[in-house]
């Protein structure tokens, strides 16, 4: 940081709260603080360029996971989904940056677009599964609002957060590979390399080297590793498709094609298809169930992020408290109820925001940067038709392997910690459902701690959540004794 002809501003001072500015300073620096915060405009331009570039790759994999059928058996435009996750993640991370001040930018949460789609939709209708990101965006706000939020982030072990996050992680890698047709349900074992035990074709083989791109840029700690590796496989698969190497039948979404002009306008068909009724099919323990896994997708991930995120831009204190942390903690719930209405799944703050600080990135104005090119993105729709399935799903991969990085903060030697770590993990994947191994997690948690007589360090509200799903286990049969089924 180069020294200031000023003195540093205070934490208060950043977070601008009735604070005098030296003369002579325009508005932008006056507003966003950026010389108080050792920061220029060309860094927190360069800054938020980098993060979108970093976090790009949600504009493919979000239309991606949220592909799948309803209960009713409809599907969301490919379209009107980019629209919908460009346009999120362009008001959220926007507000972030005016409201907030600070250098964090959202988009449409892989883990909250992985159980919409695959433990809401298969119950409900796609409007109805929009709804319930609005409500869980509510409750978001409403424990930040409240000050619970403390409590509950104090009241569950750290350990199943970071386990929480692994779990999504394998669970997000399953659909990866799933979808780019390497892993396939097979026909003498639950699962199979590929339809028949082997690997065939050149769409799954482009997903492998994709993949291994990726990863081999990460190693070299190059930014935007993620999207180069996408941009660098779709350009792959255009030529092997030109030259007529592949037949469209092999590609799993369709042949990669440019159909038309690469600029349109947006399609907002999308937005406002928002249900709050019809719940009566799925029953209202479900429903709670659903709200309450998408809180836990969406809130400890975000919390932990912001901290993350603001301590490497050195907005934290020792203590962990960053000037504007309420107000960025609100828009990132916010973003939920945002997500739900544009239909774009629900939006929470990107880890990749680091990649802008890393850049020299430290106030609001980098995350305003991030949210005009996402803006942008709005008319450049026709272009994600080029990049096909397998490539995208190597991205999804690569997400679920950053996810797992957590695996670090685990004391794998105390028992207490690492069985149930180890039953949240290997349940989400395993069973397909994020709830299951959240539940599994808690309950499992509860019973060791107390066979090994320390039943007080568990705390009212973690024995609150065993009971709650102690029932969500127990739910079939306890329908069948009040006779609802």
């Amino acid at each position: 940081m180069t020294q200031q002809s000023v003195e540093p501003r205070t934490t208060a001072e950043d977070a601008g709260e009735g604070t005098r500015v030296p003369a002579g300073r325009s508005w932008l620096d006056r507003y966003f603080h950026i010389t108080g915060r050792g920061s220029t405009v060309a860094r927190e331009v360069r800054g938020g360029i980098t993060t979108f570039m970093a976090m790009a790759y949600i504009l493919l994999l979000n239309p991606l996971i949220l592909s799948g059928k309803d209960v009713a058996g409809d599907t969301l435009g490919q379209k009107a989904l980019i629209t919908a996750t460009a346009f999120a993640a362009a008001l959220t991370t926007l507000l972030m940056g005016f409201v907030g001040k600070v250098p964090l930018a959202l988009a449409a949460g892989l883990s909250v677009s992985g159980v919409l789609s695959s433990q809401v939709v298969p119950n409900m209708t796609w409007p109805q599964a929009m709804g319930m990101c609005v409500l869980y965006g509510a409750v978001i706000m409403l424990l930040v609002v409240t000050g619970l939020r403390e409590m509950i982030m104090n009241a569950i072990p750290l350990a199943l957060k970071h386990g929480i996050t692994m779990g999504i992680g394998l669970f997000i890698a399953l659909i990866g590979f799933y979808k780019a047709g390497f892993v396939h349900q097979g026909k003498a074992t639950p699962v199979s390399l590929g339809p028949a035990g082997e690997l065939t074709g050149w769409p799954v083989l482009l997903f492998a080297g994709t993949l291994l791109l990726i990863f081999m840029l990460q190693a070299r700690n190059v930014p935007g590793a993620i999207l180069i590796g996408i941009v660098t496989g779709t350009v792959v698969a255009a030529v092997l498709n030109g030259l007529g190497v592949v037949a469209p039948q092999q590609w799993a979404g369709g042949a990669p094609a440019l159909e038309g002009s690469a600029v349109s306008m947006p399609d907002f068909s999308l937005f406002g298809h928002v249900e709050f009724g019809g719940w009566g099919q799925v029953g209202a323990m479900t429903v709670g169930m659903i709200v309450f896994t998408l809180v836990l997708a969406g809130f400890f991930d975000a919390m932990a992020t912001i901290i993350g995120v603001g301590t490497e831009a050195k907005l934290a204190d020792d203590k962990g408290r960053m000037p504007g942390l309420s107000k960025a903690l609100f828009i990132d719930g916010a973003g939920g109820a945002i997500g739900g209405v544009a239909g774009g799944s629900g939006q929470t703050v990107f880890i990749e925001s680091a990649t802008g600080v890393g850049e020299g990135a430290r106030t609001g104005l980098a995350s305003v940067v991030t949210g005009l090119f996402f803006a942008a993105c709005l008319f450049f729709t026709p272009l994600t038709a080029i990049v096909p399935q397998e490539v995208a799903s190597a991205a999804l991969v690569v997400i679920g392997a950053m996810m797992l990085m957590n695996a670090r903060h685990v004391d794998w030697a105390d028992r207490a910690t690492a069985i149930p770590v180890f039953l949240t993990v290997v349940l989400m994947p395993f069973t397909y459902t994020i709830t299951t191994g959240v539940a599994a997690g808690v309950i499992s948690y509860t019973a060791i701690k107390t066979a090994q007589g320390r039943a007080r360090e568990i705390g009212a509200f973690m024995w609150g959540l065993t009971a709650v799903f102690l029932v969500y286990f127990a739910l079939h049969p306890i329908e069948g004794w009040l006779g609802v089924r």
